[in-house]
């Protein structure tokens, strides 16, 4: 029996029909973000983290509180703040009706091993020292306190940063980054349609309301992990796609040993840093989900484009005399890879 027919409860043949509605419910909620909705599922089967970031007010909140409600289970969500503390997340301290001091759970451990999402709402707003205890929760699933080790075998985390303000922010570093698995970037709808539905359709003019009309728990939680491993089992990699891959990676680490040329840039010194093992792993299984998600059970190149940007572009680190013009530099650095290496 393969891992496939083991899944309990839903059976893999219905899981296609699963994610069909999900998206579909987050898509009649959430306008005009069908490509990020899909990203978002491939991270969520490949049980990946992910953060949005994006201008202000084109609906990253309501997006990640829209998917997190048609995904179910327990669901925490904590505001960054310059006055975050790492412990505000584990703990709270009050005055009892007793007039003793009292302590209750924090956020992260208020739902123990039940606690689906949570929901780090501007993280660059909370100083390092926090980052550095998600960054634990994140890579480890897990913490420690109260003298005990609190497991989260079901926890993903969502997160959304404001590029816009710099003002008593903090920039993640770089090792916190690379615990998200896609970092994504959200913009407003293009279509007038659509917008001139957002400016005058009252449907969308409370985010509360407009969040709480999407279906709820549509997936059973529960069963992720062992869908998104079923998953990386079903579907099969060639010798000549994974050479591909591997090279893919590799140029966008290495550019210069594959004749990689940009305008105005030194290849062979433009980097400091590329994706590492788990960043690669990432793209690997990503690659495989969106096979799933298409009906395939072998993987092809295209399913490397569909996601190499969102996986990569946070993790290719450039030498400080180009960040000047990061953006424009590593979007013609995956660019030039994607031309460069031949496709099997």
């Amino acid at each position: 029996m393969n891992q496939l027919s083991k899944t309990s409860t839903i059976a893999m043949s219905d899981w296609h029909a699963l994610i069909a509605k999900m998206e579909s419910s987050i898509n009649n909620t959430i306008l005009g973000q069908e490509h990020i909705v899909r990203l978002m599922t491939i991270a969520t089967l490949s049980r990946g983290h992910i953060l949005l970031e994006g201008d202000v007010g084109v609906g990253k909140t309501t997006l990640l509180k829209t998917v997190a409600e048609c995904l179910g289970g327990n669901f925490e969500r904590i505001e960054g703040t310059i006055d975050l503390m790492p412990h505000d997340l584990v703990y709270y301290t009050y005055i009892a009706e007793n007039g003793k001091p009292g302590v209750s759970s924090g956020p992260v451990l208020k739902h123990g091993d039940e606690l689906s999402i949570f929901f780090f709402n501007e993280i660059n707003r909370a100083r390092p020292q926090v980052h550095s205890l998600l960054l634990r929760i994140m890579a480890e699933r897990s913490v420690h306190a109260f003298n005990q080790t609190h497991f989260f075998p079901h926890l993903q985390v969502f997160a959304d940063r404001n590029r816009i303000e710099k003002d008593e922010t903090f920039e993640l570093p770089a090792a916190a980054r690379d615990r998200f698995m896609m970092e994504l970037h959200v913009e407003q709808p293009k279509s007038e349609v659509q917008l001139k539905d957002l400016m005058f359709n009252p449907r969308y003019h409370d985010a509360d309301k407009l969040v709480d009309s999407a279906d709820k728990a549509i997936v059973p939680f529960q069963q992720l992990n062992d869908v998104a491993a079923a998953i990386q089992e079903h579907v099969h990699t060639s010798e000549k796609v994974q050479d591909y891959g591997y090279h893919l990676c590799r140029a966008l680490r290495e550019p210069a040993e594959y004749g990689i040329q940009i305008t105005d840039v030194d290849t062979s010194n433009m980097l400091r840093g590329g994706m590492g093992p788990r960043g690669i792993s990432y793209l690997a299984r990503g690659a495989r989900v969106n096979a799933w998600l298409n009906g395939r059970d072998a993987l092809v190149p295209e399913d490397f484009h569909m996601i190499i940007r969102q996986v990569a572009k946070h993790r290719l680190f450039l030498n400080p005399v180009y960040d000047y013009n990061r953006d424009e530099i590593v979007e013609s650095l995956i660019t030039a890879a994607l031309n460069t290496i031949q496709s099997p």
